[in-house]
């Protein structure tokens, strides 16, 4: 490699490739559908037509179909990409706020994200192949994050010490909190997972 070579494509300098142009444009084409898909199966639900999804994200339908060849591919990676995002979360919320002020807002994040997600319920328990390995990946994803906001809050003395907490067990509870009263439809989710918090935080000795 020529001393000029390495000048153009070392640190510093800008690489523009044609290979790293193309992926970085799908990248984008991608991130566009999946967050124009999570908007339109919000609200029109998952059989939304694809031209509400192409044109709130501003591409073609080729597009969308050459990165999602079916529509469960869809659902799929929209709940991923929804299930990433909340994961991600997490570690922002513990560099602003103290370790059981972090955890409070993070489970008030996974509550809105469950009762936002209600709506494909139907679709993920379908039985499509397509949809087999979400479960293992919620999992994957969410019980490492929970573990964190407790150990921490825990080790601070934001806990109550007569707990033994475990995160699925405590995942569960608060998706069981965010089920709508049949009467109105409005779910109490904020508000228990408030008070949830509160119980697991009472008597606590901080250090």
């Amino acid at each position: 490699m020529s001393k000029g070579t390495q000048q153009q494509t070392g640190a510093g300098s800008t690489d523009e490739r044609p290979g790293k142009r193309v992926r970085a444009d799908a990248q984008r084409s991608t991130d566009a559908l999946l967050t124009a898909a999570a908007e339109v199966f919000a609200t029109a639900g998952v059989d939304a037509p694809v031209r509400q999804i192409t044109a709130k994200a501003g591409v073609g339908a080729g597009t969308l179909y050459r990165h999602f060849p079916q529509r469960a591919d869809l659902i799929a990676a929209v709940f991923r990409h929804e299930v990433d995002a909340c994961a991600d979360a997490a570690p922002a919320l513990m560099e602003r706020y103290e370790p059981v002020d972090a955890l409070a807002r993070w489970l008030q994040r996974f509550a809105a994200f469950i009762a936002t997600k209600r709506g494909l319920s139907s679709a993920l328990h379908s039985g499509d192949p397509a949809f087999d390995s979400l479960p293992a990946y919620f999992q994957q994803r969410f019980v490492p994050v929970l573990s964190t906001l407790l150990d921490t809050a825990a080790s601070a003395g934001h806990l109550r010490s007569d707990l033994e907490l475990d995160p699925e067990d405590l995942l569960r509870a608060v998706a069981n909190l965010t089920q709508p009263a049949e009467e109105n439809g409005n779910s109490p989710a904020q508000s228990m997972v408030t008070l949830l918090v509160d119980g697991l935080r009472y008597g606590a000795e901080p250090r």
